[in-house]
């Protein structure tokens, strides 16, 4: 050390800053780093999704042009002849009807019931998430379980609900049966609410409480202050709640667990009220064989899936409020 440096109190040999070596070194970027973790965390659906569903949809179309049966390898290329006959089969359309009128029916029961659900116990109640978990409780039995549970409760020998009906000197109705199936099917639609409540309650606790307080002080009543500002508020997830209801009540299996004999060969005695689409297809793939047909008919419900929610989103973007436009260019 010179006299200078002793004088000024500095060491020119002193150890260089700790950051001076990271900064010398390659390092991965910020940036880069975020790209690597998204694609770790998005590895399984990347890997899964073409192998789970672009891979068994492309089978399924190859398959709706020919007259496969499953087992036989004698096999024989029809072009749009399951197509051609799936427009002329009264089975399909009646199946189609049926499945249309109990969409039409339960979506709108089960959001009203989830949302009524969701304002009961959105309120400041005792043991409120006591009640929050028993309401939700049923919407995570397994759709197996609970066909199971309706089918034992409402059986006609030795059901509870004929048991009820027996106490007050009814006689017991064959609810599996028609005209009744029909009832019991909306009930395992309307028992499983719960998600429907779980949406609805987050909806709700997002809306800001200011504005229903200054609707209260203007003296608009709570039916008024709940129609014109909660459900408005409300409305992208009354959408998503729509949306989501109808692909799956068009999709749903539920009267196969709920009938007397669940195999492909009672398929074909199933109540005429509860065979709906899913239904035929599962009769024309395990009771009839018909691997070829039955593809035809899922690629057929896949387009109109398609067709019905781009009409619920074009006959609904007037009346959807959204905080932010999703519209609007970043």
């Amino acid at each position: 050390m010179t006299v200078d440096q002793a004088a000024s109190g500095t060491d020119r040999r002193a150890p260089a800053p700790a950051g001076s070596h990271a900064r010398s070194r390659p390092r991965t970027s910020v940036t880069a780093r975020r790209h690597k973790a998204f694609y770790m965390f998005a590895s399984p659906w990347i890997a899964g999704f073409p192998l789970l569903t672009i891979a068994p949809m492309a089978y399924a179309l190859w398959l709706s042009f020919t007259t496969f049966d499953g087992i036989s390898p004698h096999w024989h290329y029809v072009g749009l002849g399951n197509y051609r006959e799936l427009f002329s089969d009264s089975q399909t359309w009646y199946s189609l009807g049926r499945t249309g009128l109990f969409a039409i029916t339960s979506v709108p029961l089960s959001i009203i019931a989830g949302l009524g659900l969701a304002v009961l116990v959105n309120r400041p109640l005792k043991a409120r998430g006591v009640f929050r978990t028993l309401l939700y409780l049923p919407a995570v039995v397994p759709p197996v379980g609970a066909g199971l549970a309706f089918k034992q409760i409402f059986d006609q020998n030795s059901g509870a609900a004929n048991g009820v009906l027996n106490l007050f000197g009814i006689d017991a109705l064959g609810w599996l049966a028609d005209p009744y199936a029909r009832y019991v099917l909306i009930m395992t639609v309307l028992w499983a609410s719960g998600n429907i409540m779980i949406i609805s309650l987050a909806g709700l606790q997002d809306i800001p409480r200011e504005l229903l307080e200054a609707a209260r002080i203007d003296g608009a009543s709570g039916w008024r202050s709940f129609r014109s500002i909660t459900v408005p508020l409300l409305s992208p997830v009354l959408l998503f709640q729509t949306v989501t209801g109808v692909i799956a009540s068009v999709q749903t299996i539920m009267p196969l667990l709920l009938a007397p004999d669940p195999t492909p060969a009672g398929i074909t005695a199933l109540p005429q009220s509860n065979y709906l689409y899913m239904m035929h297809v599962f009769a024309e793939y395990f009771a009839f064989g018909r691997f070829g047909y039955a593809s035809a008919l899922l690629w057929v419900l896949f387009v109109l899936i398609l067709i019905v929610t781009g009409l619920i989103f074009r006959f609904t973007s007037g009346v959807v409020f959204y905080n932010v436009d999703p519209e609007a260019k970043k």
